[in-house]
């Protein structure tokens, strides 16, 4: 804080926020007058001298915390806090030396020293069952401190650069196997990271997740140091921790070894020492103390302009603004399966939304009533509809047509190498929204044209037996879905395919009787579990008639390509071949092989004359008869 007259700052201040200083001062204040030695009870009146019941601090804002300082758009002095001496939101905090105090006792350690730990822990999450080493070893990243043994006790320091020891040639002993006194070490430049990244939870707003980072100017080194924590920091603490990382790095690149005679017991890890000597001079903390008659000490150099507290200024945190709950869109995909892990019977779902109201919740039920929580999606699908109209392209090809355009409502789209896309990437299913009618594609160009608008080229159509699907242009408006592995399966019984069964689904935060969820009624048939078309339909006119032949295409295992033929994918071989005269089925029948023929005296007699089509469809038990291929014939 600025002191009130002339605008300059307090003694020995150097205009930073200082927390910690003001905690040891009401901790001093409050223990000095709770001791009745230093406040005795008055001669006059019953009670003592200051009733520390009723200490008041000045300080304390009466808006709500964290409303004020984090809404901006209710009150406009929001960056006075991060600035000033208000308490709220800062008397809950707790002195490092009191958790780390914590963490030893709970692991069960008894003699320890924290006198000399400061700084303050707004908050600091252990999730796991753990040890106490593993529980201080982030406090220890994030606050600078060390912890080491004298004399049979655990004592915790924190690293100011204070020099404790001062050390000169008449101090240093010679050591024989060495040949030295002392020797200095450099690392090489690679091993010293060039940028550090540290992701922390930010203080004092919606504890979200964020990262600091730091990159000395000039610096091309293409090592990065990435570190995380559970602990709450102001964004500039979490710019401190990293500066000091990266300034360590760099400073502690040069290490000394010598020798001290066994007279220099008072000195021990942690400890700093200041070396003055005719060759060589420098501050360096203990890291390591080898005894062996001589005293062999590794050291590591220190700056103590490290460790001082720089002055800027600290920005106020800001809440999220409010997002009422809003009804979200969800879509059901009654799609093939695409890497053999799935459930073949079982429905994807995809939640998008603009703004996304956070997780969905998504119930279900054989009835309108009873309703079980089915999932509860926690992030949007990249969800989005054509811009363009897309015509009916080649399969087993790449399709060079101009592409279609995508506007996104959730996400962002990348390009990716062809054989990144052959071996999966970039799948999307399109489709007209309702569950069963999706086209699996695949795109290998995705180039931005407008905001949140992309188009797409490079295409694999009628990917994973969806070929019959394809109509002759999916119009605009159509769907897209981002099948990226963020639509997920639902828990729902293979005893449920082609069941009518009731859905409600809204934000998770609100019942399921809030205006914002929405009902719909959907039946699967399990398309996972559908055959292929088969491939390669051929008619040819003989004497004796129509021959047919085709090639069997599987769902299980087709990309092995092995001697002989793919693998069937179903119990048994069965196809369904039909006729058709003018949309009338004429001829049914069901083969046991890849053939069949349409003899001549059939054909007369069923056909006459004119166009007629021969479909063909192979049949699985659990399914049926999956999506057909035909060709078209005269007679």
């Amino acid at each position: 804080m600025q002191a009130a007259l002339g605008g300059g700052l307090p003694p020995s201040s150097t205009g930073a926020r200082d927390d910690l200083m003001q905690m040891q001062y009401l901790q001093a204040v409050v223990s000095h007058f709770g001791d009745p030695a230093q406040n005795p009870v008055s001669t006059i009146y019953e009670g003592r001298m200051v009733d520390t019941q009723r200490i008041h601090l000045w300080g304390w804002d009466p808006r709500p915390f964290p409303f004020w300082p984090g809404n901006r758009t209710a009150w406009s002095d929001c960056d006075d806090y991060a600035r000033g001496a208000a308490l709220n939101g800062r008397s809950t905090n707790r002195s490092l030396a009191s958790v780390v105090a914590e963490i030893c006792e709970r692991s069960g350690v008894r003699d320890y020293d924290v006198s000399g730990l400061f700084g303050v822990v707004r908050g600091y999450a252990v999730n796991d069952i753990t040890t106490g080493r593993s529980a201080l070893q982030p406090l220890m990243v994030s606050y600078g401190f060390d912890a080491v043994e004298r004399d049979g006790q655990l004592v915790f320091r924190s690293r100011d650069g204070q020099v404790h020891h001062a050390l000169g040639d008449a101090d240093i002993a010679y050591d024989a196997e060495t040949d030295l006194s002392l020797s200095l070490t450099r690392a090489a430049a690679a091993e010293i990271s060039g940028r550090v990244q540290y992701a922390h939870i930010a203080a004092d707003g919606d504890y979200a997740a964020v990262a600091a980072e730091i990159v000395l100017p000039g610096d091309d080194a293409p090592t990065v140091t990435r570190s995380e924590a559970q602990v709450v920091l102001t964004r500039a603490e979490g710019k401190e921790v990293v500066t000091r990382w990266l300034q360590e790095a760099r400073i502690g690149r040069d290490s000394v070894r010598f020798a001290l005679p066994p007279s220099q017991l008072d000195i021990g890890a942690g400890d700093t020492v200041a070396l003055d000597t005719a060759t060589h001079q420098g501050t360096y903390r203990v890291d390591r103390i080898e005894e062996s008659g001589l005293r062999l000490i590794e050291a590591t150099r220190i700056e103590p302009e490290v460790y001082r507290r720089q002055a800027g200024l600290e920005d106020a945190a800001q809440l999220q603004p409010y997002v009422s709950p809003i009804p979200a869109e969800l879509f059901f995909l009654d799609i093939p399966i695409l890497t053999g892990d799935e459930a073949p019977h079982a429905p994807y779902v995809a939640a998008a939304g603009r703004p996304w109201p956070g997780n969905i919740a998504l119930y279900g039920a054989p009835q309108d009533s009873n309703y079980g929580l089915l999932d509860e999606l926690t992030e949007p699908a990249t969800v989005g509809v054509t811009q363009s109209t897309l015509s009916q392209g080649p399969t087993g090809i790449w399709d060079r047509q101009d592409g279609v355009e995508v506007n996104l409502v959730n996400g962002t789209l990348s390009s990716a190498l062809q054989s990144t896309v052959l071996a999966g990437a970039n799948t999307i299913a399109v489709g007209d929204g309702t569950p069963d009618n999706w086209e699996i594609l695949q795109f290998q160009s995705a180039t931005l044209v407008s905001e949140r608008t992309y188009r797409l080229s490079g295409l694999l159509r009628g990917q994973a037996g969806s070929v019959g699907l394809m109509p002759d242009v999916w119009p605009i408006g159509s769907t897209v879905v981002l099948l990226n592995g963020v639509p997920r399966q639902i828990n729902l019984s293979a005893a449920s395919r082609g069941i009518e069964r009731h859905y409600r689904f809204g934000p998770a935060q609100q019942p399921i009787s809030d205006p914002s969820f929405r009902y719909v009624t959907e039946a699967f048939a399990g398309i996972g579990l559908r055959p292929y078309p088969v491939a390669h339909l051929r008619a040819k006119t003989t004497d004796a008639g129509q021959e047919v032949s085709w090639i069997r295409c599987t769902r299980i295992d087709g990309d092995i390509w092995a001697d002989g033929d793919v693998p069937l994918g179903e119990v048994t071989e069965l196809y369904r071949v039909r006729v058709l005269k003018n949309d009338l089925v004429v001829r049914e029948e069901t083969v046991t092989s890849p053939q069949w023929a349409y003899g001549v005296s059939d054909l007369t007699a069923e056909i006459g004359y004119g166009f007629y089509t021969i479909e063909i469809a192979q049949i699985s038990e659990r399914f049926g008869a999956g999506l057909t291929s035909n060709v078209l014939r005269y007679l």
